[in-house]
């Protein structure tokens, strides 16, 4: 019993302690602490083509639009041979719609109308004699309606050769010419399509940065989705810190800071680029005075000034300069 008599005074001692402890924190304390990072940027399949090239190693610098790996594209050069070859095709059918008819063809067409105007002047002689042999009882009824027969036919063909000429002299219609420039223009857009996926078999570096890691070697087959490259973006990475509540109204986009860095012996400058507008830990509708204080913020701090690129991953203190910014 003495022990335990002697213990409650020490834990009450120790609990009275930490709550004094807890009302100090009066939020005055401008340092806040996080690490080095940079954004993520991962570089995806777009096509299902073997890695044929991987043209960057881990941990190498790049800018944007320098070459990082080249797939396999000889499956879509093929395809985009064929479309021009089409292309091709159908702008000749537009050409040949435009200029419309080649003399040749009108003088054939005259040439057709001509020689079906004979063959129907000879099929009425031949009709007019057959009728007055059969008048005369010197043939039969099937000798005439074989000659009424021909005489019919060669009237229809003079009519259809009639008709083709005068369709070659009116040339194309409205409705030809905007089939066929129609036509010209699907295909361009599909080749569009396809010089896009082209492209896509080699992709570029979107920003300056650095390779943080590749998932694929060549020879491999990436599925359509999967990133094959991470980079990490920027000549700098940030300090990715939590703000206190009581700080994050005084803090705002431009404020300084002072960046002390593990390993380095004197603080880098720095700037608040972003500030989050949610806490990192949302509780419910109510929120108690000590719910509160439980609150912090993800802030994003550009490191400035520094002649070289810092690891990704190093904790960092940051020193707010929060009388700069009031």
């Amino acid at each position: 019993m003495k022990t335990l008599r002697s213990l409650i005074p020490l834990s009450i001692c120790a609990a009275t302690a930490v709550a004094i402890a807890g009302c100090d924190s009066s939020g005055d304390d401008t340092r806040v602490v996080g690490q080095l990072e940079s954004d993520r940027i991962e570089i995806t399949a777009e096509v299902f083509e073997p890695i044929v090239e991987i043209f960057v190693k881990e941990g190498q610098r790049v800018t944007a639009g320098d070459l990082l790996l080249q797939q396999d594209n000889r499956r879509i050069l093929s395809r985009i041979r064929e479309t021009k070859a089409a292309l091709a095709q159908s702008k000749a059918r537009l050409d040949e719609l435009v200029r419309g008819p080649r003399k040749e063809q009108i003088a054939a067409g005259r040439a057709n109308v001509q020689g079906a105007t004979h063959e129907l002047e000879f099929r009425k002689t031949e009709y007019a004699r057959a009728q007055m042999v059969f008048q005369r009882d010197l043939a039969s009824p099937e000798t005439l309606d074989r000659a009424k027969a021909e005489l019919d036919r060669a009237e229809a063909n003079l009519q259809v050769q009639q008709a083709r000429l005068e369709e070659m002299l009116s040339g194309t219609t409205i409705e030809e010419l905007a089939q066929a420039q129609q036509a010209v223009q699907q295909i361009e857009a599909r080749l569009s399509i396809l010089q896009i996926d082209l492209e896509r078999h080699a992709p570029l570096a979107p920003v300056d940065g650095i390779v943080d890691s590749r998932l694929y070697e060549p020879g491999e087959r990436p599925a359509i989705g999967k990133p094959m490259l991470i980079l990490l973006s920027g000549e700098q990475p940030y300090a990715r810190v939590y703000v206190p509540e009581l700080l994050r109204v005084r803090l705002s986009p431009g404020t300084d800071a002072r960046v002390y860095v593990d390993g380095l012996a004197e603080p880098l400058d720095g700037t608040v680029r972003w500030v989050s507008s949610e806490a990192a830990f949302t509780p419910y509708f109510s929120l108690t005075e000590r719910d509160r204080g439980r609150l912090s913020y993800i802030a994003k701090i550009d490191i400035l000034n520094v002649d070289r690129r810092l690891p990704d991953g190093v904790p960092v203190e940051v020193e707010l300069i929060l009388d700069a910014a009031e």
